[in-house]
């Protein structure tokens, strides 16, 4: 099978399985199946009665589900995007019966090493960076039509870039002569335009990153699977979330932090937990369990774990 040649390395692979706190006979849910090294190692720990359920909006990834599928009957590939998995988990009757839901953010490796793709700044190919070409604009198409100041909001705020308005202003002023349909001359412009150079950075990388991400409406998707988490968990469900930039993070650790239960109470006050927990139940579904990241070992293995965070909870028994 192709994917077992894509060189793909799951960050916090291990550290990930553990924040899951697997009961072998448990139901599962992998939010983003990439190439399956998650899947797989989770697999490997359920018994014939646990089930596992994985979804991705790119159809190559779905291919891969879909021949593990075939081999192993506790596992379930769905193409879609990860905040559709909540109406998958309603029609197999599964709401509040979820063991632990992972999901590994941004790109995988198999989508940023095809260069026909897009994703990467560094090889040319057509400039789409959609995760599910079937469905959507893409990058190219966004470009060509966009202002100059939705360019310049979306490079500042998904990809907080401190040149978003000299670099949009460069792309109006060039499509004016031929639309941008290359990955490669997308770069060259941004890497033209940026006065400032970082030594540890590609000056592309952030203005990639911020159209990636609005192209295919990441942050929102985010969002409304972290609220969808809480009621498909069961009681000490673990949500595990692995996240690369600091957007992706501050949603994350703002959402744990909101829904977890951090009361002060008088120690006199005769309340058990469970009188506590009542009162403030719509605040206190989540205990934090802590953020976790990959260590220098890892990071020499592999780069790009290197900007890493994970971060794990668990739904509270009210």
């Amino acid at each position: 099978m192709f994917y077992t040649n894509c060189n793909h390395i799951s960050v916090l692979l291990d550290e990930a399985i553990q924040a899951l706190n697997i009961n072998s006979t448990g139901v599962y849910i992998d939010g983003t199946f990439g190439v399956g090294g998650h899947s797989k190692l989770i697999l490997s720990r359920l018994a014939k009665q646990g089930r596992l359920l994985a979804i991705d909006r790119d159809w190559i990834s779905v291919k891969i589900g879909e021949f593990i599928a075939k081999q192993d009957s506790r596992f379930t590939m769905i193409h879609n995007v990860f905040s559709k998995m909540n109406k998958y988990v309603e029609n197999m009757g599964l709401i509040g019966a979820v063991d632990g839901i992972l999901l590994d953010l941004g790109m995988s490796t198999l989508q940023l090493n095809d260069y026909s793709r897009g994703f990467s700044f560094m090889r040319d190919g057509l400039l789409d960076m959609r995760m599910d070409v079937s469905s959507g604009q893409s990058a190219s198409e966004w470009l060509s039509k966009a202002s100059l100041e939705n360019i310049a909001w979306v490079l500042k705020t998904f990809g907080e870039e401190r040149f978003s308005k000299n670099i949009a202003k460069a792309i109006v002023a060039e499509r004016r002569y031929k639309p941008f349909t290359s990955a490669i001359a997308l770069s060259k412009l941004i890497c033209d335009t940026i006065p400032y150079r970082n030594m540890h950075k590609h000056p592309a990388t952030k203005s990639f990153l911020a159209i990636r991400m609005y192209i295919n409406d990441e942050l929102k998707e985010i969002i409304r699977v972290l609220n969808d988490a809480l009621v498909m968990l069961s009681p000490k469900g673990r949500l595990v979330v692995i996240s690369f930039n600091s957007l992706e993070d501050r949603l994350v650790k703002y959402f744990i932090r909101e829904h977890s239960c951090v009361v002060s109470v008088p120690s006199k006050l005769p309340l058990t937990n469970y009188q506590i927990f009542s009162k403030y139940k719509n605040e206190c579904q989540l205990k934090n369990m802590g953020k976790l990241t990959p260590s220098k070992q890892e990071i020499k293995r592999n780069v790009r774990a290197r900007s890493a965070i994970l971060r794990y909870a668990e739904k509270l028994i009210l």
